[in-house]
């Protein structure tokens, strides 16, 4: 049987920019810079929901300590999920909109 295998990546392109493969040099992952603070709560939120779940769903097939770090995370989980979702909140007021506002034009 034969496998296919991908082509190897080309490693003698050039990245598109030199300032950008600097910033990223030592970085897995990158968020993109223009993506509003909104969108970004918002995405962090519903991450914590699922973690919140996964570890309450681990705790419910384990006992003892394994059981009481399984909650440890799940309630770790939630309170951060409470705080992302105030920041939320507060991205409705005023105060918050012109520093968001203010952010925008110099950034």
């Amino acid at each position: 049987m034969v496998k296919i295998t991908p082509d190897p990546p080309d490693i003698h392109s050039e990245p598109s920019s030199k300032q950008e493969s600097q910033n990223r040099r030592g970085h897995l992952f990158s968020v993109c810079p223009d993506i509003n603070t909104e969108t970004l709560l918002a995405n962090a939120s519903e991450d914590l929901l699922s973690i919140s779940a996964i570890a309450a769903d681990l705790a419910d097939g384990v006992d003892g300590s394994r059981r009481s770090k399984a909650l440890a995370l799940n309630r770790m989980a939630d309170g951060v999920h409470l705080l992302v979702e105030r920041a939320l909140d507060h991205l409705d007021e005023p105060e918050m909109a012109a520093i968001l506002a203010r952010q925008n034009r110099t950034g």
